[in-house]
C-alpha cells in the first residue's frame, strides 16, 4: 500500500509493504512520525528541508520524498547500486564501496564486495568461502 503525503511542493510517499519499522523516522523527527496518530504523517510538523533530511535515513525505502518540479519518484538515489544474493552463499555489492567496520575502521572495496550471509565468515563482515564448509542454505 502506498500513501502520499504533501507540504507545498514536497511530497513523502511511505510504502507500508517495504517498512522494517526500524524506528528512524520517529526517533529522528517524531513531530512529523508518530505512528499512534492519525494520519501518522504531519507534513506541518517541520520545514521541508527537514523532512527530506530524515527521509533519507530511511533504511527499507519505505519512506521516499519528490518535488513538484522533479518527476522522479525517488529524489534521494543518486546512483543504483546492484547487490546480489548468491544462492547459498554472500551478498555480492557490484560497486566500489567504503565499508565502517564495528572498531571504527573504513575499508574500500573496489568493483565487487561480498559479503556473509551465513554467520561463519573468520573475515566478518566479509565472506571467506565459510558457507560452503557448514552447508549455508539461502
Amino acid at each position: 500500500m502506498e500513501k502520499h503525503y504533501s507540504k507545498e511542493d514536497l511530497t513523502v510517499i511511505w510504502k507500508s509493504d517495504l517498512c522494517i519499522h526500524s524506528g528512524n523516522c520517529v526517533r529522528g523527527l517524531k513531530a512529523v512520525f508518530d505512528p499512534d496518530r492519525r494520519p501518522w504523517i504531519d507534513m506541518s510538523a517541520a520545514d521541508k528541508e527537514r523532512i527530506v533530511e530524515q527521509v533519507k535515513k530511511c533504511p527499507s525505502g519505505a519512506l521516499s520524498y519528490k518535488w513538484a518540479e522533479d518527476p522522479t519518484e525517488i529524489d534521494q538515489i543518486e546512483e543504483m547500486v546492484e547487490v546480489t544474493a548468491i544462492p547459498n552463499g554472500p551478498l555480492q555489492v557490484n560497486a566500489s564501496c567504503e565499508v565502517t567496520l564495528p572498531d571504527g575502521e573504513i575499508v574500500t572495496k573496489k568493483n565487487k564486495t561480498f559479503f556473509c550471509r551465513c554467520g561463519w565468515s573468520s573475515n566478518k563482515p566479509f565472506c571467506d568461502g565459510s558457507h560452503k564448509k557448514v552447508g549455508f542454505q539461502g
